[in-house]
């Protein structure tokens, strides 16, 4: 049966001065699939009211916390409740409200890093696992269209046998102690007790999900240091890996914010048998191909041989050849994908693999083991630290 509606999303967390649930919100609406109708934004219930007056909500579909919003959207009939919630909030808040949220049978979206370890990790895959819900995770790099382009090149098998790859993540925006001025976004990254890990598991889990999405391979070995540059600062504000992925090739992950003159300056290089492959972050919508002797390829987002080569590409791609796309667009394709398999789900019907192309609860597991070997391995005197399964 076909639902006749728009998908009704709930939020917790992206109150007033929050810089991530804004960027949610728009990228949920810009397919027109979606709708924001509920939600907790603020730990402060006069925040939370605060937003709703500015999103225009129901201020009844607006609670003083997440569990009084589960309580209450249960109360109301299937097609008005919601029929999943996003998770915005700081990273400790995760784990319980995907949790709850999960166990009372809503889906769920969830900023990264998923959870605060591996095993609260484990706890939502069973969970998603035995309550057959759909749940997300907003790793929004492999929503370009680019990033999809290399990895069904990899696929293809036109690089050959992968031999290295080599991912950054440097930012500047924490080169000085910004968090003593009171600005929110550093205050709670840079707080253990709220975020858990500082660049490692901030910028740091994105170049690794990056490097796995697009080459299929998993890391197995790690060799990590992490350093704190910024006196008196309680978290890592750099990190440096060597790494070993299951087909024995080699990397290289460096994550930073404290490396000055650079903003968001991901990045990923993969070397093949036969040709190697670069992208970036800052100008997503080219990718470059070189093959041994022979000129570089830039391939170009949204022209017909991209299509030809990757239909994921094509799907995460709006406009014409020559207007950009970007951080936004990026999110929405998460949210597209997410909110198709959820629609399939809702009608009774099974969704495509285009559709199902969305990180997952398993890739927020396998972000929680690289982040826990990141750590184990810098404190340990022990050159190789393996990742557990």
């Amino acid at each position: 049966m076909k639902l006749k509606r728009k998908l009704k999303m709930g939020m917790v967390g992206g109150g007033p001065g929050a810089f991530i649930g804004e960027v949610h919100r728009k990228a949920a609406r810009l397919d027109a699939k979606i709708e924001l109708v509920a939600g907790a934004f603020d730990i402060e219930p006069r925040k939370s009211q605060q937003m709703a007056r500015q999103l225009l909500l129901n201020r009844r579909r607006v609670y003083n916390n997440y569990k009084e919003m589960i309580k209450e959207e249960l109360k109301l009939p299937v097609g008005e409740r919601i029929d999943f919630v996003s998770v915005t909030t700081p990273n400790n808040w995760h784990f319980p409200i995907a949790r709850d949220f999960l166990k009372a049978g809503f889906n769920v979206m969830c900023e990264k890093p998923m959870t605060f370890n591996v095993r609260q990790a484990k706890t939502l895959q069973k969970l998603v696992k035995s309550k057959s819900l759909v749940f997300g995770l907003m790793h929004n790099y492999t929503g370009y269209p680019m990033v999809k382009l290399a990895r069904d090149l990899v696929i293809k098998k036109e690089l050959g046998e992968i031999r290295k790859i080599v991912v950054q993540y440097p930012q500047d925006w924490l080169a000085t102690p910004l968090e003593r001025t009171g600005q929110q976004q550093a205050a709670w990254r840079t707080d253990p007790k709220q975020s858990g890990a500082g660049c490692v598991g901030d910028i740091g889990s994105h170049a690794e999900n990056l490097a796995e999405y697009i080459t299929g391979l998993k890391i197995t070995h790690i060799c990590a240091e992490l350093t704190t540059f910024v006196k008196g600062r309680r978290v890592d504000d750099d990190c440096n890996c060597l790494v070993r992925f299951d087909n024995g090739a080699r990397g290289i992950l460096h994550a930073s914010q404290v490396s000055i003159g650079h903003e968001n300056d991901l990045a990923i290089w993969i070397y093949g048998a036969k040709k190697g492959l670069e992208w970036h972050q800052e100008h997503p919508n080219y990718l470059y191909v070189r093959e041994l002797g022979g000129p570089v390829q830039v391939w170009r987002r949204g022209n017909d041989y991209v299509a030809t080569k990757s239909t994921a590409a094509a799907r995460a791609t709006r406009l014409p050849p020559g207007h950009p796309e970007a951080f936004f667009e990026a999110f929405a394709n998460i949210y597209c994908n997410f909110a198709d398999t959820l629609r399939a789900k809702l009608e009774g019907s099974k969704p495509d693999k285009l559709m199902t192309d969305f990180p997952d609860v398993n890739d927020g597991l396998r972000g929680m083991l690289f982040i826990e070997t990141v750590l184990a391995s810098a404190h340990s005197r022990q050159k190789w630290t393996a990742m557990k399964r």
